[in-house]
């Protein structure tokens, strides 16, 4: 076997080493919206407390296992940045349109970081991935609107969902570059604080308060704190630091299937045949871009 031959070997091996990464983390990121809909406080004061909650964990971890939290580059900062965003805006879409609405647009974000990976850091994806992506864009459409309760839609939300899956690309396109020269940990840490600043101010222009009225309200924040942040996120910034977005952001879609599957039981929402063909689709684009 040649140089070559080796290096594209050990290449494919860490494009599927750091999707099964992602994989894992978008199991537990699929708890999110369980924990949001179990919470007492509001959306935006919910995102702050997640955050709030991860940041001594995070600390408390990175000095158990001797990572340097060193200073923040500039790329983890706008990771932090962008993903407090998509989650202030995609929580803010969520009450202005239509639930399938927001969910698919914000989906496109994820799927839409490969394209623009390609169009301005020259990251061209393999010839899979437009299969890959079709198949996960299909079946978050028929997840999200092959449900009766919808809801209606309006522009003003959707131009929010929008812009939220335009934060979403740009997060996911960002790991990369961030996880160059930082431990992951030390990404998620300093990440965590610009998303932390980010909700503070969401939660101030959406007039909620962030103190809780009753000390168990923090309850579903630290769930979210634990799994959706801490594991979820930390996953998919290890796992993103190995696979390209193109990779990334296809894998990232199995979330909306974990959060579907875990409500069905939970909350009684049955999903219809059309939402689990559509799961089926999703998975099979999932399988198909972190495929060597």
């Amino acid at each position: 076997m040649s140089a070559t031959d080796n290096q594209a070997a050990a290449e494919g091996h860490s494009i599927l080493k750091g999707a099964l990464f992602v994989a894992l983390g978008g199991i537990f990121v699929g708890l999110a919206p369980i924990g949001l809909r179990l919470s007492e406080m509001g959306p935006q004061a919910t995102a702050f407390w997640r955050f709030a909650f991860a940041l001594p964990l995070l600390y408390v971890f990175a000095k158990a296992r001797n990572i340097p939290l060193g200073r923040p580059n500039w790329q983890s900062i706008v990771v932090g940045i962008a993903f407090g965003l998509d989650i202030a805006l995609w929580h803010a879409a969520l009450t202005k349109t239509s639930v399938a609405n927001a969910t698919f647009l914000v989906n496109l974000g994820s799927v839409s970081a490969g394209l623009i990976a390609w169009l301005i850091f020259g990251q061209r994806p393999r010839a899979i991935w437009p299969i890959a992506a079709c198949f996960a864009i299909t079946g978050a459409a028929a997840m999200s609107f092959g449900s009766s309760a919808g809801g209606s839609g309006d522009i003003h939300g959707d131009i929010l969902a929008l812009t939220a899956a335009m934060s979403l690309a740009i997060y996911f396109v960002m790991l990369g570059p961030a996880r160059r020269n930082m431990n992951a940990i030390a990404v998620l840490f300093w990440a965590t604080i610009a998303e932390a600043c980010v909700s503070t101010i969401a939660s101030l222009t959406m007039g909620e308060s962030i103190l809780p009225a009753e000390m168990s309200q923090l309850a579903a924040p630290l769930f979210l704190a634990v799994f959706a942040h801490v594991l979820g996120q930390g996953f998919i910034i290890f796992g993103g630091g190995m696979a390209p977005p193109s990779v990334t952001g296809v894998v990232i879609m199995m979330q909306p299937v974990v959060a579907g599957l875990v409500a069905w039981p939970l909350f009684k929402e049955h999903l219809s045949p059309m939402q689990l063909a559509g799961g089926a689709a999703i998975l099979f684009g999932v399988w198909l871009a972190g495929k060597r």
